[in-house]
């Protein structure tokens, strides 16, 4: 990438993404380039799709649940495009490497609202626990006990008993039991594998090798 560009766009995103470094910032820049194409070979053209995002959802944060990785992907999607710029890869990775609680709290809850009311119902939560279940043990699903999943859910999240959960039943519900974050699916990296990501693409800048 052109130098010059480079330290323009490295400047840009910095004054709105704080949690990085600007040799931070630039890193994840120079990552992005070198997972997407470049239409014309412009660089201001280049733009991350779904199944390119899946693949390092997958192959770098060992992500595996396909609806909840979709459901990340639109998350980082800030404008609905369909495609994360660079701007956005940065501002998501942010929450996803380094994010505080209530911003992970916040992401968590928009992943898991799926069909963008605002709020999570009682078939959402049914689907994404049949979902993430079937991935885990293929040969144990079982609709009721999904269904009393979905119960012991609602009453753990539920406070206004609306019959959905909104994002202060969700914040409240959290920041009492801080396990109950990803309670209907992991959309986060581990520990493990931010660190070792960090590791590989601040400390030894070895961008190339993923």
């Amino acid at each position: 990438m052109e130098q010059r560009a480079l330290k323009k766009l490295v400047e840009s995103i910095s004054k709105t993404v704080k949690t990085f470094k600007k040799n931070e910032v630039e890193s994840l820049i120079r990552l992005y380039y070198s997972f997407v194409e470049k239409p014309s070979g412009k660089l201001t053209n280049a733009r991350m799709d779904c199944n390119t995002f899946r693949g390092i959802l997958h192959n770098i944060f060992g992500m595996t649940d396909d609806m909840l990785m979709d459901r990340v992907f639109f998350v980082f999607d800030k404008d609905s495009d369909n495609h994360i710029s660079v701007q956005e890869w940065v501002e998501g990775l942010s929450v996803f490497l380094r994010g505080t609680f209530e911003e992970k709290t916040n992401f968590c809850f928009e992943v898991y609202y799926l069909n963008g009311d605002g709020y999570i119902s009682r078939e959402k939560i049914f689907d994404m626990l049949k979902n993430s279940l079937s991935q885990q043990f293929p040969e144990e699903e079982n609709d009721e006990g999904i269904r009393e999943l979905v119960d012991i859910s609602m009453k753990k999240m539920d406070h206004d008993n609306d019959g959905k959960i909104s994002f202060a039943d969700f914040e409240k519900a959290v920041k009492k039991d801080r396990l109950l974050l990803e309670i209907f699916g992991p959309c986060l990296p581990d520990a493990k594998n931010c660190l070792h990501f960090e590791a590989l693409v601040f400390r030894n800048n070895m961008t190339t090798s993923f």
